[in-house]
């Protein structure tokens, strides 16, 4: 289902509907499963947000069960996805970007706080971490750089969860900085 770029935004950019569609992402879960990833979203909350995000088919429902009586469902992502296609980012305005990496950097401010408020953090053990670099890269060295970590990452998309696997957020922003000026002699104590 195509929806328009103003559409998706209103409905993919909640907070709440984020953190559903990333426990979503490489998985099939049922409300029971979502209830227990997403423990701090009330229930009601939650069903209305996965209602929303299905009517919109940002997600589907893959499997129905019967569970004591009642319709237990089974979501998933679409084939598709739910992010916008190439050409609805290509036709998006700076204002749509704007909105679009705010709510980006806000799901990432929410996970960060939710890691830090738990009872134990171990940055080491836990493998997390920030930082920032600058690489200095032609477009053809930028396109290999792409290609190689899809590469590396790719394989792993389709891990579902299970033993041992714990959920890791991998959050990516590439973007070019400003030049730095270039550097040439300095004439000091010239007035």
């Amino acid at each position: 289902m195509e929806l328009p770029r103003e559409r998706w935004a209103e409905l993919a950019l909640h907070p709440v509907r984020i953190r559903i569609l990333r426990a979503l992402a490489g998985a099939r879960l049922t409300t029971h499963d979502l209830v227990a990833l997403l423990p701090d979203i009330p229930h009601a909350t939650l069903y209305r947000h996965l209602a929303t995000l299905a009517k919109a088919g940002l997600i589907e429902v893959v499997d129905q069960r019967r569970v004591r009586g009642a319709v237990e469902r089974v979501y998933a992502l679409p084939a598709h996805g739910a992010t916008l296609d190439a050409a609805a980012l290509a036709t998006a305005t700076p204002q749509d970007h704007a909105r679009y990496f705010t709510a980006f950097v806000s799901s990432l401010l929410s996970e960060f706080s939710r890691y830090l408020a738990r009872e134990r953090i171990d940055f080491a053990a836990d493998g997390a971490g920030y930082q920032q670099i600058v690489l200095h890269l032609n477009d053809t060295e930028l396109a290999q750089f792409a290609a190689d970590l899809n590469r590396v990452i790719g394989p792993m998309l389709g891990n579902e969860p299970g033993e041992g696997r714990v959920p890791r957020l991998l959050a990516t922003i590439l973007l070019p900085t400003e030049q730095p000026a270039p550097s040439g002699p300095h004439h000091e104590g010239i007035d």
